[in-house]
């Protein structure tokens, strides 16, 4: 009796320290899967942050980039206005200078600003670059002209500038002056005429003429001339008794008959005769 009670008691204790046992490794899987969940749990913690540090990261470029972006686009505009007045200047200057260095700077300014993304300066120096063109290229056609059309004793205008020297030059080529030379002087019967020819084949004008409407500007162009080719057959003139009864040997009022012969007349008027006897004059011969 007293055995099997024992036996009893060894079974019982054997099944307790199994169920301990199992519960001991039950709680140590637990353990573990907690250990794991929480690591599992750890490494998603670690990389959302890492993610949302990188999305945080990226946006900051992207709002640096944009921001840079927008002052780059902010001063391009000075630079295409700057390029379209190079574009002008390089037209005017076409068969005067070469322009051909002062393109490929442009070109070369231009690829930089269409490749800069984020800094405005660069913009910024390019679009002084294509100012200083401009000036070059407005420099270099001033030279030239100055040299194109240098008078005896220097340059051929002075207060009246180019662009009113541009004015006289293109109404004495209207009225057949192509070639003749022409310059800004106050010398003509000490500044109180406005225009005079010079019997070496030249006109000198006053600079103030340049403001004249453009009829009376190829008028006094047209008289002018016609004085160039007076003096052509100078002798053959003063000799001329024709001249004299038609005329009255006076070259000036000749002058006004020439121009109305050529379509520019002036205040003063001339008659069928005097205009066919003035006509010979333009081709050289005197009746």
């Amino acid at each position: 009796m007293i055995r099997r009670v024992f036996s009893v008691s060894v079974v019982a204790a054997v099944l307790l320290a199994s169920g301990v046992v199992g519960r001991a490794a039950a709680l140590d899987e637990d353990r573990a899967a907690a250990i794991a969940e929480l690591q599992s749990l750890s490494q998603s913690t670690r990389s959302a942050q890492m993610r949302t540090d990188h999305l945080e990261g990226a946006i900051d470029i992207a709002e640096k980039e944009t921001d840079d972006r927008a002052a780059v686009l902010a001063v391009r505009p000075a630079f295409v206005d700057e390029i379209d007045a190079l574009s002008a200047a390089i037209a005017a200057a076409d068969g005067k200078v070469d322009t051909a260095a002062h393109r490929a700077a442009a070109l070369s300014a231009q690829q930089t600003v269409l490749d800069e993304r984020k800094s405005p300066a660069t913009v910024i120096a390019a679009t002084a670059t294509v100012h200083a063109l401009i000036d070059k290229v407005g420099d270099d056609v001033t030279t030239w002209e100055a040299a194109q059309y240098a008078a005896p004793a220097g340059p051929a205008w002075s207060s009246s500038g180019p662009d009113g020297y541009a004015r006289v030059r293109a109404a004495l080529d209207v009225v057949g002056g192509t070639g003749v030379g022409l310059y800004e002087s106050a010398s003509c019967a000490g500044g109180s005429a406005p225009a005079c020819a010079n019997s070496n084949g030249y006109i000198k004008y006053r600079a103030d003429i340049v403001d004249w409407s453009p009829e009376r500007l190829r008028w006094a162009m047209a008289h002018e001339l016609a004085h160039i080719y007076q003096f052509r057959v100078w002798g053959a003139l003063t000799s001329s008794g024709t001249y004299g009864s038609l005329f009255g040997g006076d070259p000036e009022f000749l002058a006004n008959c020439m121009a109305v012969v050529r379509g520019f007349p002036g205040a003063v008027g001339c008659d069928g005769d005097q205009q066919t006897w003035a006509s010979a004059i333009w081709v050289g011969s005197v009746r």
